[in-house]
């Protein structure tokens, strides 16, 4: 996570980098508006003449600030980049416990065994970038990105998984930390509706899907006994994950959320079906 928050930590000082830019670009704009305006003062321009000069003539004057900032005209293909997913981590468990494949996969398990720390289970997810296309007078639009999916399934109990074959038992050793980490490289396709087209933090909702390759996954443990512990290995994971994606905006906060259509482990007894939610970070 040390190297999560490294990457989060660059994106923020690049956002901050384009505000600032923005900012300057804006201060320059209501620097020569105000040259403008008080030339057209002194010639005794109307105000009519000099909508008509920027374009504005359908809209009410003065127009408050607010107004101008939150419009803009959309354009047929627009791109994103670099958002960021903060969310929570967690699953859907219908195991049968009493059941052979379980019981050869995890000996003796019980339900309690994989309980998460809710609060602790988090969800990264970084975002190369994202696209929409114009489909239907910009209020229906495709869209889709590249970017990886990190989740930290944080354990209340002590298992541990074995490798070579993987087994997954109750240890005797009590762990201050113990997290299952899935990271994958990931690739969403939704299917956007834009309500407000020319407005730039206006409302809308994206449903899709997304298709994850699970490209490292790991167990950490930490113990007064043993000290901090990591075994990579794939853990029998299922290697593809499928999932049903949507996203809603509110103005200038947006939503994510995704669960996966089938169980995280390939066929190995154990019907855990993840799924994810939180806050999306993004220009």
């Amino acid at each position: 996570m040390k190297k999560v928050f490294t990457i989060l930590a660059f994106v923020c000082i690049g956002m901050k980098g384009f505000s600032q830019k923005d900012s300057i670009r804006l201060k320059s704009s209501s620097d020569t508006t105000t040259t403008r305006a008080g030339k057209d003062s002194d010639s005794c321009c109307d105000s009519h003449d000099w909508h008509d000069m920027h374009g504005w003539h359908h809209m009410p004057w003065p127009m408050p600030p607010h107004h101008w900032d939150n419009h803009a005209k959309p354009s047929n293909l627009s791109t994103n980049w670099l958002i960021v997913d903060l969310g929570f981590a967690n699953y859907t468990d219908k195991t049968n416990y009493s059941g052979m494949t379980a019981q050869a996969f995890a000996p003796g398990s019980k339900a309690y065994w994989f309980s998460l720390k809710n609060n602790k289970s988090v969800d990264v997810n970084i975002w190369l970038f994202m696209q929409r296309l114009n489909l239907i007078k910009h209020v229906v639009n495709l869209k889709y990105g590249l970017g990886i999916e990190l989740n930290n399934y944080r354990y209340e109990t002590n298992i541990k998984y074995l490798t070579n074959p993987t087994e997954v038992i109750m240890d005797t050793v009590s762990y201050s930390k113990n997290k299952l980490a899935t990271d994958y490289v990931t690739v969403p396709f939704m299917i956007n509706f834009n309500f407000t087209p020319n407005l730039k933090e206006g409302f809308g909702i994206s449903v899709g899907m997304s298709a994850g390759y699970l490209y490292s996954s790991r167990q950490k443990l930490i113990s007064g006994e043993f000290g901090k512990h990591k075994t990579f290995n794939d853990f029998d994971l299922n290697p593809w994950k499928l999932s049903w994606i949507a996203e809603v905006q509110l103005g200038p906060v947006k939503l994510y959320g995704s669960l996966a259509t089938k169980t995280i482990f390939n066929s190995q007894g154990l019907d855990q079906v993840p799924y994810t939610f939180g806050i999306r970070l993004s220009n």
